[in-house]
């Protein structure tokens, strides 16, 4: 009797001292934000909904109802100017448009990936996602590293040599329409060239065929799943802890196992067969594991760092591109005046060629115009982050140390003060002599950190652009959503579904 009212007695002492610690904690945690609202609240802004929360409920209820977030960027730039804050818990965003303060920040190697991203990037729901690769790496020498491993093989010279492998995929990819044009069937575009450019990533970066155009394979939708985890991570961070998201959160983290598995497997094949010295393809793969061979150290942890990358390369080396063509093919289509310009200039530098050369891709001017205005609309990768590390002064207003910084290519690409009627899409606003804003315009980021693969994507868009203009004509299905869906990355979110035929050359 007297031990269970002992043990009673003392539960309750504990309990209480738990609760009481607990509330301690809590009011130290109200007074931080406290400090930290006193600290930046001179910087315009959106009301706060919540004391603790910030603005997050809006983020979460906007993308509750299928809204795009970065509009609310938009609309929140337009009314507050180039600098504005939102708060999330304590973290402090500031959204910069001042185009001094992005070439300050971003062309510049001392302002690190902010940290809160990198956390939720690193690994999702406990899986390591993209680790410390190019992409999160926060530490410069670390990424400095990573990226003098891997230049060789995003080289002019090395690009030049992959033209072949890039006609090679986009041809299965118009024969695959050719047959869609016989059937007079409906065309899923998004999907068609979500699995054209994941072919060309595995066959340039990991000399692989696997054949996505007529293999239902499981990376897409593996890759779809570690997108759609990603936003969650990043933009609500009791997501994981709702049972109701416990069995998405299985899907997502089997999902990055998957992809890292398999880069694992593929980075040791290769390594054995160089070990080996049998006959392996000179691909990125192979110019990565030869340049990291000439450095003097490797550590396992520069091993891990090789996985991070392969991740990296396959999101970033497919998704986005195949949005922008698929947002590109969506506004060819809604503007038969750019269309029959575009397919004009393919005509006279292609003509009825199958085989389109490095050279011929640079006389492409207008088509380069028509995917830079794509991005210009659609980034499909919205913006960029860095964490300040000193006050600074923007656009003449004081920003402590502490804040995050937002760089919205997204945002900036639509505001009136960079472009004249930002809404309406028009290629001519990138012709060789027009006037360009800078420091507005950064799809792929700016500076050291910018996209390594940019050339080789733009390259890639263009032989499959040049293609499909040169021997298709193709309108959208009526009715479907020209919205955008929002997965980190941009995309369309009714797909593109369009009916495609076989063009009439007269003449030719």
């Amino acid at each position: 009797m007297f031990l269970s009212t002992f043990i009673s007695t003392l539960t309750a002492h504990v309990l209480g001292l738990l609760l009481l610690v607990l509330f301690v904690a809590f009011l130290g945690y109200c007074a931080y934000v406290k400090c930290v609202h006193l600290k930046y609240d001179h910087i315009p802004g959106p009301p706060r909904e919540s004391v603790f929360l910030g603005h997050s409920p809006i983020l979460l209820r906007t993308m509750k109802n299928d809204g795009l977030v970065h509009d609310l960027f938009l609309k929140w730039a337009e009314r507050y100017g180039p600098v504005f804050k939102i708060n999330l818990l304590h973290h402090v965003l500031v959204f910069v448009s001042c185009p001094e303060t992005v070439k300050e920040m971003l062309m510049s190697s001392k302002y690190p990936k902010d940290m809160f991203l990198h956390k939720s990037l690193f690994s999702m729901f406990g899986q390591r996602f993209l680790g410390n690769g190019l992409v999160t790496a926060r530490n410069h020498d670390q990424w400095y590293k990573q990226r003098r491993i891997i230049d060789p093989a995003f080289s002019s010279l090395y690009l030049r040599s992959l033209t072949g492998t890039f006609n090679e995929q986009a041809e299965k990819l118009m024969t695959k329409l050719a047959d869609v044009a016989d059937k007079k069937t409906e065309s899923h575009m998004l999907e068609l060239v979500n699995r054209v450019t994941l072919d060309v990533i595995i066959k340039v970066a990991f000399g692989m065929d696997l054949d996505l155009l007529e293999d239902r394979s499981l990376f897409p939708k593996a890759i779809e799943t570690c997108l759609q985890g990603m936003v969650h991570n990043v933009r609500n961070v009791l997501f994981q802890f709702h049972p109701k998201n416990w069995a998405f959160v299985a899907e997502v983290r089997a999902a990055c196992k998957l992809l890292r598995s398999t880069g694992a497997e593929w980075i040791h094949n290769r390594k054995m067969a160089i070990q080996n010295g049998g006959d392996v393809p000179k691909d990125i793969l192979t110019q990565i594991i030869k340049s990291a061979g000439k450095e003097e150290s490797m550590t396992k942890e520069d091993e891990e760092f090789m996985l991070d990358n392969f991740v990296t390369f396959f999101i970033a080396g497919q998704e986005t591109t195949a949005n922008q063509l698929a947002f590109c093919i969506m506004e060819l289509a809604r503007h038969p005046d750019v269309l029959e310009k575009a397919q004009k200039e393919v005509d006279d530098v292609i003509g009825m060629k199958r085989e389109i050369s490095y050279d011929d891709l640079g006389k492409l001017v207008y088509l380069s115009q028509v995917l830079k205005e794509t991005l210009r609309l659609y980034p499909t990768a919205p913006g960029t982050s860095r964490d300040l590390v000193n006050d600074l002064v923007i656009d003449g207003i004081h920003v402590p140390a502490g804040a995050t910084c937002i760089f919205s290519s997204y945002v900036s690409s639509r505001l009136e003060m960079f472009f004249e009627n930002p809404l309406e899409f028009n290629p001519d606003r990138f012709h060789p002599d027009a006037p360009k804003p800078y420091y507005c315009y950064f799809p792929f980021s700016l500076g050291p950190r910018s996209c390594l693969g940019q050339n080789f994507a733009q390259m890639e868009a263009k032989v499959v652009m040049a293609k499909l203009l040169q021997r298709f004509e193709f309108a959208l299905t009526p009715g479907q959503s020209l919205e955008i869906r929002d997965l980190g990355t941009l995309r369309p979110k009714g797909g593109v579904m369009c009916t495609v035929t076989h063009r009439n050359h007269r003449g030719q």
